[in-house]
């Protein structure tokens, strides 16, 4: 049966319009982007198998590009609607984070860092630049890899941030294994890049670990 064919407050988009989007399935949700279906089988009913495939829409939204148009009834185009969407949504957080409030506050970037990072499969090393009222400047990946006091340099760090003429840093990092407890080397290089931008009076407010939906901040842990 047709998504035409159900009842009105059944469709996903009459449902989302009455109820708002939170009262719509992961699948209910897919479904709007995905606009249609293929032959025998409704986008909603497309949407449960390409979850069901992925296990979760958090798995999906993941995806390679390989990975994803693999799938029946997936393809390059929705492959680039669906990151569209994503990259809409990280760039609604930041432009909150520009405009709201100061982020003095270890935890006020959690959201955001775990939105961009915890799915990484490899390490990124990035850095938060803050005006002298604590509001985000810019955020910028710097590093990737293995992060290590040979890979992460402080250097290039202070050179970032008197470009931009910042007051104060916030960098972070991803452990793709999940677990965001910082590691013996973690310590160090926070300690590195601290006292390196005390060199030209950008203070360093935080370090924060990015893991399987979870964070850790140093500062919190009292190593800043």
């Amino acid at each position: 049966m047709s998504i035409r064919d159900w009842p009105l407050d059944e469709r996903p988009r009459e449902k989302l319009l009455a109820r708002g989007a939170e009262a719509l399935s992961d699948a209910e949700l897919l479904a709007i982007l995905l606009r249609t279906g293929v032959a025998g089988r409704s986008a909603v009913q497309l949407a449960r198998e390409v979850l069901g495939t992925f296990h979760s829409l958090r798995r999906l939204i993941a995806a390679d590009r390989p990975r994803f148009c693999a799938q029946p009834g997936l393809g390059p185009a929705r492959f680039a609607e669906l990151q569209a969407a994503v990259e809409i949504a990280r760039r609604q957080l930041a432009e909150t984070l520009r405009t709201g409030p100061s982020l003095a506050s270890p935890r006020a970037t959690s959201d955001y860092l775990i939105a961009r990072l915890r799915d990484l499969e490899h390490e990124v090393f990035c850095c938060l630049y803050l005006d002298n009222r604590h509001r985000l400047i810019q955020f910028e990946e710097l590093f990737r890899g293995t992060i290590d006091g040979a890979s992460v340099h402080p250097r290039e760090i202070v050179k970032q941030a008197l470009r931009r003429n910042c007051a104060a840093v916030i960098v972070a990092h991803n452990h793709p294994s999940g677990i965001a407890e910082p590691s013996r080397a973690d310590e160090q290089i926070t300690q590195r890049v601290r006292d390196a931008l005390a060199l030209v009076d950008i203070r360093l407010l935080d370090h924060i670990i990015v893991g399987d939906g979870a964070s850790v901040s140093l500062a919190e842990r009292g190593i800043l």
